[in-house]
């Protein structure tokens, strides 16, 4: 007769047992369930463009760096292929595509993004740049008082170069025929706005590009500004 200490041993294995799987399995949903979401990875923002980019002392005017990993590389300075009939030295507006270039030899050009208004769509064709600036003053056109006179009204006096100037670091005044286009090429107080459609302006580049741009462009380099059927022509 069996002992009171070996009396239904099996049944109380397997209700072990089977607590013990409940448990497992239990325990493993939780772990599932708790699993926080991995983000997604940023690509590695190319360390060049960060010093390209970087903070600059300009004179008395300090210009800060382009957080570069929050814009589309497409409208960071590069070289690229562009094949044209314009000689070396020309600048090309192509204000839809939102590029400027700069055309080198052999075949290449220095690339800029840049940020267009409606006042950078209505000038097309080709003019000079007769005239050059670092940290140009700025007057608001009678139009863009008329369209916004709180924000611009107290300035229809002009308003003195700096780091809140809207022109920027630098600018190029393009003329034709000896006469002031009133078509500009200039930096920016919003670097966010290169690459996009902006509400004021001609044609605003980063500081740092228009910086760039500067050096490179003599006084009465020619400009060529695309209309829209010409746009993305030329780049290989």
């Amino acid at each position: 007769m069996p002992t009171s200490n070996n009396r239904f041993p099996r049944p109380r294995l397997r209700g072990l047992g089977i607590v013990s799987c409940f448990a497992l399995a239990l325990a493993g949903c939780t772990t599932t369930q708790s699993t926080a979401p991995v983000a997604p990875v940023r690509p590695a923002v190319d360390p060049g463009y960060v010093q390209m980019y970087a903070a600059i002392q300009d004179g008395d005017w300090h210009i800060p760096a382009v957080d570069v990993s929050e814009i589309d590389p497409r409208f960071l300075r590069q070289l690229v292929d562009y094949d044209t009939d314009e000689p070396v030295g020309t600048i090309v507006v192509d204000p839809y595509a939102r590029f400027l270039y700069l055309v080198m030899e052999n075949g290449k050009a220095m690339r800029y993004g840049i940020g267009v208004a409606k006042a950078g769509l209505e000038f097309q064709g080709s003019a000079t740049i007769d005239r050059k600036a670092q940290w140009p003053g700025w007057t608001p056109t009678q139009n863009m008082i008329a369209r916004e006179p709180e924000r611009y009204g107290p300035l229809a006096g002009g308003m003195e170069g700096g780091i809140e100037n809207p022109l920027g670091a630098r600018a190029l005044y393009l003329y034709k025929n000896g006469r002031d286009t009133l078509y500009r090429l200039h930096g920016t107080t919003e670097p966010w706005s290169i690459g996009k459609r902006v509400s004021s302006g001609c044609i605003r580049l980063f500081n740092q590009d228009i910086i760039d741009l500067h050096k490179r462009v003599p006084t009465g380099s020619r400009v060529v500004v695309l209309d829209q059927s010409q746009s993305g022509k030329g780049e290989v």
